[in-house]
């Protein structure tokens, strides 16, 4: 007899939405059982003659799910109920409900289009927003639209944002009331201090809650990392009677089972990543410790490389994580946070369409023969993104020029592994696998290890050599999956022959991180994708002028190497010797101060050969100047700010003369400046260059005219000489001896308004500045006059300047 869920009252709702519409969205929080209720409901209500296809985010909770309704049939995994997860199938003919991963619904779908013999397609768990199950989802409304009107879909979510993917599918939203057994919630007093490691405060945590409550607890870490840490501080200070049992994704399967299972006699106490959020019963837990925190994907398509970061869960996840306490009696949630920093919590977390590597879509989009744009995504992915992802594609030779799949890529589109390792599987044959599973796995040695890769391949070929030999730890279970997961790549890939070492089968998986030494004391490599990597400076492979780069912390700035591999230049060149070429290169060197002119010979941003370019064109020599000037700036002489003064006043007075500021031209080099750069090379060159006459040379003989009307070079002085006037102040301005205005009785003006002049004694020095020569010579000229006769008797001084010739003379001795 089946026990009583909350979700059985929403069930006859339910089934009614789908008799009506043939699809549905069900909203049922944490622990009303939907995962195992829905399926065995739709499969007795005969709305469905085909098979059931239901999608789980994790291996873990496809097993236990299809293990646990099963046993309410009275059955075995296989018959009725049966699963599928990558490496084990447990179905048969007359399975009527399959559980499986999200991965293999897409696989189906590529092999059938038509889902031939699947009846309903249940994605579980949406919420999750996993890349798969928005791929699934968008490929089945596509098939639904086209091909099968009669194939049911269900979107189940434990969140409260259902709404919008029951808009998209067009489907009625059904909603459960939820959990059995209320939740209390209970926040820290204070925030964590931010010295206090957070495996420290969890173990704290957790030792107080054993002494507030009864029953299991589960603990939310973020990564196996903190699991293991947490385990080891937790272990010698529990009270007899405790059973701790870690829990996270890389577990082997027996060992994920003994931690979902009852206890005997003990109250048990689990510490699990995020795969105990969603899908699983952990029986006997009453009590929820959140430590706040989640580990994501986060991709950088501008670097191609993802790395794991640890972040704030969200409001959506940590009800989630509360609800496990409620599953069987009332229970209790503590968080490791204060009520006050709740606040601050994002309400849902990101799809991972938003974030991850695009890969495996854009191959699987290529493979079905449409773009992002043509199906129905809750959230379309990045388009910066997606043809970043392309590009990567193409450059492994799945997709041709025009985006479309090829030969090739459908071969990796086969394989169960990212394009890149696919492709690497796919060139290299069955002795590539090992290095495949490897690197689609994590790291089996222990933190601290040297990034060599050599040094796991050692360990999952000898594994008791390895450990008698060498000072690291390897995590055996972990080398056991790689060498499992190895053995069924092997089989897929049999019949291609090919003898490329592990360092050439890296290369061809990371065409675009194999790394180059730069110069210099430290370990820093240049990718050949463009972006910097760098070495821990003790590590044996510093030395290594070249570099296959497989696994780094995704710095997009200079990425921390964590797994390499040491190549040849020889190696480099066998591989991608139609990729590798000349290029001749004329660029300004910042350190030298100079252009320089080099014939290179590359592979992406790797320099392989280098050579002085002898006779590279003036043409080239003076377009890389101009990345020099804009580097050192203009110098303009006196003249030249005269003249671009001119052009100011001007362009101001509304004048169409073209700018001459110092930030367009320096914009525009190569429009007005290369001819005149015969010579130039150096930053001593350009400071010694006036560039007065490639400025004149940018007005043509009109505007040269109107130039000299609104704004003149030069004032022609009572002696007919030329002073030049200065139009960088408020007013133009000359300046020359007062004896040479001698005889001027009007004001000197240009462009409509009068000159600055400042009159000069005999010896050069400013005797008086005035905007108005008649008013000066009427008054203060009498005074000017007495004090120069004294100081320069030899000079005329005349009573009426007005009257007196100009002249730049003394009198005769």
């Amino acid at each position: 007899m089946r026990s009583v869920l909350p979700i059985d009252d929403a069930l006859p709702e339910f089934l009614a939405a789908l008799r009506d519409h043939g699809r549905a969205v069900l909203q049922a929080p944490p622990g009303a059982g939907k995962t195992t209720r829905v399926p065995l409901a739709l499969n007795d209500s005969g709305l469905t003659q085909g098979r059931i296809l239901m999608l789980e985010p994790r291996r873990l909770a496809a097993r236990a799910a299809a293990e646990r309704m099963a046993e309410t049939l009275g059955e075995a995994p296989g018959e009725t109920v049966g699963y599928r997860i990558r490496g084990e199938v447990k179905s048969g003919k007359k399975t009527k409900i399959e559980v499986v991963t999200e991965g293999i619904l897409t696989r189906m779908i590529q092999s059938d289009p038509e889902l031939s013999g699947i009846g309903a397609v249940i994605f579980d768990e949406f919420h999750e927003r996993s890349l798969n199950a928005d791929l699934g989802l968008a490929l089945c409304l596509e098939i639904a639209e086209a091909l099968r009107a009669d194939l049911i879909l269900i979107a189940m979510s434990a969140t409260l944002d259902a709404g919008p993917v029951a808009d998209l599918m067009q489907a009625p939203l059904v909603t459960s009331k939820g959990r059995s057994f209320p939740v209390e919630t209970r926040w820290r007093d204070t925030p964590l201090p931010k010295r206090q490691r957070l495996e420290e405060a969890t173990a704290e945590f957790t030792l107080e809650a054993l002494r507030e409550t009864e029953g299991g607890i589960l603990v939310f870490l973020p990564g196996e990392g903190e699991v293991r840490r947490t385990e080891r501080m937790l272990r010698p200070n529990l009270p007899l009677g405790c059973s701790l049992r870690p829990l996270f994704g890389a577990m082997p399967f027996r060992d994920q089972r003994t931690a979902i299972q009852p206890a005997e006699d003990k109250r048990k106490i689990v510490l699990a990543t995020a795969i105990a959020e969603t899908s699983l019963t952990i029986e006997d837990i009453r009590v929820v410790i959140d430590t706040g925190r989640a580990r994501r994907a986060r991709f950088d398509p501008a670097s191609g490389m993802s790395r794991l970061v640890t972040e704030r869960v969200t409001k959506a996840e940590a009800e989630q994580r509360a609800g496990r306490a409620g599953r069987v009696a009332p229970g209790v949630a503590y968080r490791l946070w204060t009520r006050g920093e709740e606040g601050a919590l994002a309400a849902f977390p990101p799809p991972e369409i938003a974030s991850a590597d695009l890969a495996d879509l854009a191959l699987e989009l290529a493979l079905w023969g449409a773009a992002p744009d043509d199906l129905p995504f809750l959230t379309p992915p990045n388009p910066g993104a997606y043809g970043e992802t392309q590009a990567l594609l193409r450059m492994l030779g799945a997709l041709d020029r025009e985006n479309r799949i090829t030969d090739h890529g459908r071969t990796l589109a086969a394989l169960p592994l990212h394009p890149r390792l696919a492709h690497m599987l796919a060139l290299s044959g069955p002795g590539a696998a090992p290095l495949a599973a490897l690197l689609a796995d994590r790291d089996p040695l222990s933190r601290g290890a040297p990034v060599d890769l050599g040094l796991r391949l050692e360990a999952l070929d000898d594994f008791k050599r390895f450990t008698q030999t060498r000072p690291w730890q390897a995590n055996r279970a972990a080398l056991d999956r790689i060498r499992v997961e190895a053995k069924r790549l092997t089989r897929q890939t049999a019949d291609v022959k090919s003898s490329f070492s592990p360092a050439e089968m890296a290369a061809l998986a990371y065409p675009d991180r194999i790394g180059q030494r730069r110069k210099g004391d430290q370990p820093r490599f240049v990718l050949s994708g463009g972006k910097g990597a760098v070495l821990p400076d003790d590590d044996p492979l510093g030395a290594s002028p070249f570099l296959v780069v497989t696994d780094t912390d995704g710095n997009p700035r200079e990425a921390r190497i964590r797994q390499a591999l040491p190549i040849t230049q020889a190696q480099i060149r066998g591989l991608f010797d139609d990729q590798i070429a000349w290029h001749d290169i004329c660029a300004w060197s910042r350190r030298d101060s100079r252009v320089t002119a080099r014939r290179q010979e590359r592979f992406g941003a790797l320099v392989l050969d280098d050579r002085i370019w002898k006779d590279a064109p003036e043409a080239a020599l003076a377009r890389a100047m101009c990345d020099g000037i804009r580097d050192l700036g203009l110098f303009p002489s006196d003249a030249t700010k005269r003249f671009r003064a001119r052009i100011a006043l001007a362009r101001t007075a509304g004048e169409d003369l073209p700018a001459m500021d110092d930030t367009t031209l320096l914009a525009t080099l190569e429009d007005w400046l290369l001819p005149y750069l015969t010579g130039i090379r150096t930053a001593q060159d350009w400071r010694s260059f006036d560039m007065l006459d490639a400025l004149r040379a940018m007005l043509t003989w009109e505007q040269t005219q109107t130039l000299d009307r609104i704004a003149p070079p030069a004032f022609t002085t009572p002696l007919g000489r030329r002073v030049p006037i200065d139009y960088s102040g408020d007013h133009p301005e000359i300046r020359l001896r007062l004896q040479e205005m001698f005889g001027q009785t009007t004001h000197p003006t240009v462009g409509g308004q009068p000159l600055r002049v400042t009159l000069l004694s005999p010896a050069g020095r400013p005797v008086q500045t005035t905007l108005d020569i008649p008013g000066f010579w009427a008054s203060s000229y009498a005074d000017v006059r007495k004090d120069m006769r004294g100081r320069y008797p030899r000079h005329p001084w005349p009573e009426d300047p007005t009257r007196a010739d100009p002249t730049l003379r003394a009198k005769p001795r």
